[in-house]
């Protein structure tokens, strides 16, 4: 039989609904902490407590100082006493020995009860804080403990409370003391009593898990909820897809003559459910959300100051529906698309329609050739206006009308887009080797799993990797099968191409200047000293700036005035010397001073005579910014300043 101890141990663990190592833990700490007490001894000795589960004895070890004579029995111990525990314990040293008091079991029960509750509460807490940290966002069941102003007060598993506030019930929902009650666990708190378990009944993931609960193909992944919208208690949208072919989603979710939604629907208090089929077309997927009002036509406007606009068109009888309660459809509708949501009926659209083919310029085209039809509509809008009923032929009339304007519209935009698409990606792909779009992708140093992930996308070359990942390189991680890894591969791969590509092109701009140097005789004219009546003698050469006249202007073609070449320069002339200007290729001018003084020679003759001018002197130099050579004339202006000028 067992003994008492074991039975309350057992009840404990019962009771708590924790592990049998926490409550002996627990159990241990609170009796070392009575063992302080009752003996005064200090925190920093070390002691150990065992407690043997069958028989409940309770037995305290206690580190020692050994001496040959006790004076303290809770610090020191005899070396007889030491030697029987630890046989090679010598005197100066440390034992770890026997020490439980008399009657330490009463004691200890009296002492240690607040710790060892204290101690199994914290243990209680943190095993809920991380049970229910792992239940986030998941549905639970529990019992009403208490109903006040504030919401209600719900027990839960692991003798848990969870609170739900009155903003998280569904309104007119009225619930009392001893119901069970199903909710989301939508936040955990940490507090200083405990976790704090915020529940939820209003928040689109209830309905969501309620689907999972209520419908095996979403719990299995066969039909995905792509979007939900909701307005607790009154109606909510739901939009579901199929993962597999021959499935419908819509058929799935509702079952057998509704008996599936009709479930959910009692559990959110009667709340209206719509189920839609998801589209990956806009236009479709808005026109579903509008149900159950019939559409006429749906036109996108994504360049719109507002946002992504969606101009929705029904018929005169269904815009009341259309809108709904409130506007409530239309606002749910646009939650569930993510698009603002504009709905017109047909006599409307069709006065804005006018209007934009009366005022706006780029309805011109459109509105020449529909100049026949705009006086019939103006004519069925006018009939409208005043009341006057119009046919089912004539409202198909203006219901074409407004569809085919809007979708010309509508094209000529989507067109323009995909015209500035696909020039930005042609820029783009002349950035990348034309080899890359030849090299298939197994061919690339990608692991073989990645590649054929990416082959079955449509990325077969490694130039068409390259492209997309330098366009949208997040279109690639939303492959099936791609992670951060296979990312880093990838993205790995493109930087060594862009490494590799980066010389080639600095090369070549490099090498481009020179090969565009002239260097034919050909192209270059020539030099002649003309008479000193001439007054300007300048070079213009058809080089690039980069090039030099060393580069440009060879030496044999300056001629001097009398026709005559120069002497051919020998071979260990220096190169740099090739190319300067010699006093026997250009005659140059000496100032006023020098001219009066030399009696002969034609120059100094020929400068007295020219105009009546006055003592001025001519330089041939070359102009490095206008990569030109000019001659230039210095004038005397008073004293010894000289002023120098180009003609």
């Amino acid at each position: 039989m067992k003994n008492e101890f074991a039975l309350a141990f057992n009840e404990v663990l019962e009771e708590r609904q924790l592990p049998k190592e926490i409550i002996m833990e627990a159990l241990e700490s609170a009796l070392i902490t009575a063992y302080q007490k009752s003996v005064n001894a200090s925190k920093e000795q070390h002691i150990e407590a065992k407690i043997d589960p069958e028989t409940g004895k309770v037995m305290i070890f206690a580190e020692k100082e050994v001496v040959e004579d006790v004076q303290n029995p809770t610090t020191e111990v005899s070396l007889d006493d030491a030697r029987r525990v630890d046989p090679e314990a010598e005197l100066g040293g440390m034992a770890i020995v026997e020490s439980t008091p008399d009657n330490f079991g009463r004691v200890a029960a009296q002492t240690a009860r607040q710790v060892i509750q204290q101690r199994i509460r914290e243990a209680e807490h943190k095993a809920q804080m991380d049970f229910y940290n792992q239940q986030l966002g998941e549905i639970v069941s529990g019992i009403v403990q208490a109903v006040n102003a504030q919401g209600l007060t719900i027990g839960l598993e692991m003798r848990a409370e969870g609170t739900m506030p009155r903003k998280e019930l569904i309104p007119r929902e009225r619930f009392r003391t001893h119901d069970r009650v199903r909710a989301l666990i939508a936040e955990v708190k940490d507090t200083p009593r405990g976790p704090q378990i915020i529940l939820s009944r209003t928040h689109k993931d209830f309905l969501r898990r309620l689907l999972e609960n209520e419908v095996p193909e979403i719990f299995h992944g066969i039909v995905e909820i792509r979007s939900i919208s909701r307005e607790p208690g009154e109606r909510a949208k739901v939009a579901v897809s199929a993962n597999q072919s021959g499935i419908d989603p819509v058929g799935a979710c509702v079952g057998i003559r509704g008996v599936r939604i009709q479930a959910i629907v009692r559990e959110l208090h009667d709340e209206k459910i719509d189920v839609i089929e998801w589209s990956p077309d806009a236009a479709v997927f808005i026109a579903k959300a509008i149900s159950p009002a019939r559409v006429v036509g749906v036109y996108l406007d994504e360049t719109s100051e507002n946002g992504r606009t969606a101009t929705v068109v029904v018929p005169e009888d269904q815009l009341s529906l259309a809108i709904g309660r409130d506007g409530q459809n239309a606002r749910l509708a646009a939650k569930l698309t993510s698009w603002r949501i504009d709905i017109k009926s047909l006599s409307e659209a069709l006065g804005d329609t006018l209007h934009k083919l009366e005022q706006d310029a780029k309805y011109a085209k459109i509105a020449e050739s529909e100049k026949d039809n705009i006086q019939n509509m103006e004519t069925l809008l006018a009939r409208r206006a005043e009341g006057r009923p119009l046919t089912p032929e004539e409202f198909d009339a203006i219901s074409k009308f407004v569809d085919r304007v809007e979708r010309q519209v509508t094209g000529r935009v989507q067109h323009k887009e995909k015209e500035i698409v696909d020039q930005a990606s042609q820029e783009l792909r002349s950035t990348i080797p034309v080899a890359l779009f030849e090299q298939n992708l197994l061919d690339s140093s990608l692991p073989e799993h990645v590649s054929n992930i990416l082959q079955e996308a449509g990325y077969t070359t490694t130039g068409d990797l390259v492209l997309q990942m330098k366009k949208h390189p997040d279109e690639i991680l939303k492959l099936q099968g791609m992670g951060p890894k296979s990312m880093e591969k990838i993205m790995e791969l493109v930087a060594s191409i862009e490494a590799q590509a980066a010389p080639v092109e600095q090369k070549v701009d490099e090498l481009k200047p020179a090969e565009e140097v002239v260097t034919e005789p050909s192209a270059v004219e020539t030099v002649v000293a003309k008479p000193v009546e001439d007054e300007v003698i300048q070079i213009e050469e058809p080089v690039h700036a980069e090039s030099t006249m060393e580069d440009t202007i060879p030496t044999s073609e300056i001629s001097t005035a009398s026709g005559e070449q120069p002497e051919k320069v020998e071979e260990d002339v220096a190169f740099e010397d090739l190319f300067k200007l010699k006093p026997d290729m250009v005659e140059t001018f000496a100032p006023p001073e020098e001219v009066e003084e030399e009696e002969e020679g034609d120059l100094a003759k020929s400068k007295k005579g020219k105009k009546g001018k006055k003592g001025h002197s001519v330089e041939v130099v070359y102009d490095d910014e206008r990569d030109m050579i000019l001659r230039k004339k210095k004038h005397k202006r008073g004293g010894d300043v000289w002023d120098w000028e180009a003609d």
